[in-house]
């Protein structure tokens, strides 16, 4: 199966099953000498792992990882990062009844058409656990980040109709309810309307956005790798995101050019824009602003409610789909939304080192007025 590799120099390589042994991750191009040990992962990994809330899947998995190579007394190598997390709480048969259908809204159908098989367990590898692996890498790929004083901070702006009013924004909230939610009354109105959802056996979606700060300027490419093309591909290829907009995003297609463009000022600590409503990026390149973009997530598609589908003979049939479910994906994929767009800030940076001569200097130069020995 191709498509399994992301990055060109921080790369990834991601591989398993939602019901086989583990997950993991390979990851090459780290620079060596970051400081790495487990828990640094593990952090990231407890903010997706299931059963945190009612509003999670009530499988239960430690999701805990192990570094097999590529750290050394607590500091990477320089080598590839492979990573592993058991699968301990797999109930396979939960999933036998669905070999014979599709499910509305899941890869099943896709499956069959590219492959003429599937792993019906959970979803095989169109499983949302796939994400364990990008979790585990984006939380390297973060690390990195930090040491250079970039940081990201995701959360959920909606939930279904709910929306965060501005106002009311705190970065404290966002660990203080079971959304991941800035606004503690927004998390209120979703919890009251999830509890609605999850008694018509029904399920929601919802909007993720993520704020970069610190991040200079002159990183990404003009034209196919533009800064906000990498991380609208990265974003879009997490299973259940839909839409990705940066900046005022489909709002911009409503504004005028006077009100959109954000005006350059000239500052004692340098050039400037008044406003972002570009999210962070001109042309593909990042412009020193605090880069922001948003996700679309599809409501979860494993309802309990009755749907229609047909099975493998083409006949039409009527499901209700059981199991270990989320009523809504938004607050676990939060952090995996953060760590593609951390795993494409890495590659980013690595990529620009090469971007001029003084770059290359700094690190490989001489001082060629010295005589050759």
């Amino acid at each position: 199966m191709a498509g399994s590799i992301f990055g060109k120099y921080f790369r990834i390589s991601t591989w398993g099953e939602s019901h086989g042994k583990a997950i993991g991750v390979a990851v090459d191009g780290c620079p060596a000498g970051l400081p790495l040990t487990e828990a640094d992962i593990q952090q990231y990994l407890n903010r997706r792992k299931p059963g945190q809330s009612r509003y999670t899947t009530s499988r239960t998995e430690a999701d805990q990882v192990e570094i097999l190579s590529g750290v050394f007394e607590g500091k990477t190598t320089g080598t590839p990062i492979s990573l592993l997390v058991p699968n301990t709480s797999q109930r396979s048969g939960d999933y036998r009844e669905i070999a014979s259908y599709y499910r509305p809204g899941h890869a099943d159908y896709t499956f069959d058409q590219k492959y003429g098989f599937r792993d019906y367990r959970g979803g095989g590898r169109s499983s949302g656990r796939e994400t364990i692996g990008r979790v585990a890498a984006g939380a390297i790929a973060a690390k990195l980040l930090k040491e250079l004083g970039i940081s990201l901070t995701a959360y959920a702006c909606a939930i279904g109709p709910v929306k965060i009013d501005r106002a009311h924004f705190s970065e404290e909230a966002i660990w203080e309810n079971a959304f991941f939610m800035p606004d503690a009354r927004a998390a209120e109105e979703a919890a009251a309307y999830l509890k609605t959802c999850m008694e018509e056996e029904d399920s929601s979606g919802g909007v993720i956005e993520c704020v970069v700060r610190g991040l200079p300027a002159g990183l990404g490419e003009p034209c196919f790798d533009k800064l906000d093309a990498n991380l609208a591909k990265a974003v879009l290829s997490i299973g259940a995101v839909k839409g990705f907009e940066i900046g005022d995003g489909f709002e911009a297609a409503r504004a005028k050019g006077s009100a959109n463009n954000d005006a350059f000022v000239s500052r004692e600590t340098g050039i400037s824009k008044e406003t972002n409503h570009a999210g962070g990026v001109l042309g593909g390149i990042s412009d020193g602003s605090g880069l922001v973009f948003r996700a679309a997530v599809k409501p979860t598609p494993s309802i309990s409610s009755k749907q229609r589908t047909v099975n493998q003979n083409g006949e039409n049939i009527e499901i209700s789909i059981r199991g270990r479910h989320d009523p809504v994906i938004v607050p676990r994929a939060v952090v995996v939304v953060e760590s593609m767009a951390a795993l494409v800030l890495a590659d980013a940076l690595l990529e620009g080192m090469g971007a001029r001569m003084e770059y290359l200097q700094k690190i490989w130069g001489r001082d060629i007025t010295e005589p050759e020995q």
